[in-house]
């Protein structure tokens, strides 16, 4: 496992990989993310207010964690494909001194990262909430990434040696 902290809206937040073929509590999910491949280039999306990023987000009522993947990497990008889980981000918020029992997170959550390997690229809409879509080879992706971090950069290694 690897941990790292990061600084979110002015707070430390822990955040620490664990890779696994396992799904964490659906209660403690926060959010769905992943590394989509197009032979050897990677998905990017330019996300309205934040961004180019990997697609993803949160799980909607009735919905499992690869369905939402899938929905939304549809939604940002047009692509579709098959998913591999690779485990998720223990998101830990117990040093985090902004942090109460009404905060729309849980203390101790997870983010969820798949790897895609798409099988069709769909016309780009650009209805939701992204504007653009790109392929970059994996050695450029944190040169494009907004907030680009040790973490990211280990799942990324292992989506690409991940094969679905």
């Amino acid at each position: 496992m690897i941990t790292t902290y990061v600084n979110w809206n002015n707070a430390r937040v822990k955040l620490t990989w664990k890779k696994s073929d396992q799904l964490p509590p659906r209660d403690l999910i926060s959010s769905v993310h992943g590394f989509c491949f197009l032979e050897n280039m990677v998905l990017l999306v330019n996300l309205n207010h934040r961004g180019w990023d990997m697609t993803g987000g949160h799980i909607e009522d009735g919905e499992s964690a690869e369905e939402c993947f899938k929905r939304e990497t549809m939604e940002e990008a047009y692509v579709s494909g098959d998913c591999t889980l690779l485990g998720s981000i223990i998101v830990d918020h117990s040093e985090n001194s902004q942090w109460n029992d009404n905060s729309p997170y849980p203390k101790i959550g997870f983010q969820v990262f798949y790897r895609m390997d798409i099988t069709e690229v769909h016309k780009f809409e650009a209805e939701y909430e992204s504007s653009e879509r790109i392929f970059v080879n994996i050695g450029q992706v944190r040169e494009y990434y907004h907030e680009w971090h040790e973490l990211y950069e280990h799942i990324l290694s292992c989506a690409a040696s991940e094969k679905s």
